[in-house]
């Protein structure tokens, strides 16, 4: 995570708990959540709430399971609408990582 003035940038956020262990494996939906709860962390460690996101960019390995992944996305970004694309890759870093997500974002008020 970076913060410049009021800009915030959450670099590929995967699904990784406390202790680098992959939480969902095999559930691109559960992988998806703990993704955004982390990226919730980054950001508020930076200053920044999920309401000031702008833009993310999701990466799935499987574009098969956009509904499962969008739905986690949207119960967490559906009054926010941030602008968002979704695009399917080879594979991450894991091969047990289903999803990575990067988050810009503007903090309000600065």
């Amino acid at each position: 995570m970076v913060r410049v003035g009021s800009w915030v940038s959450v670099s590929g956020t995967t699904a990784t708990d406390e202790s680098g262990r992959i939480v969902g494996q095999g559930n691109p939906y559960a992988q998806t959540v703990q993704v955004l709860k982390n990226i919730q962390t980054a950001l508020e460690k930076a200053g920044a709430r999920l309401e000031d996101v702008i833009r993310t960019r999701i990466y799935v390995t499987n574009i098969g399971d956009w509904e499962h992944v969008g739905k986690a996305h949207g119960e967490v970004f559906g009054t926010i609408r941030p602008a968002t694309s979704m695009v399917e890759v080879a594979r991450l870093i894991d091969r047990d990582m289903l999803v990575e997500i990067e988050a810009d974002a503007i903090v309000s008020g600065q």
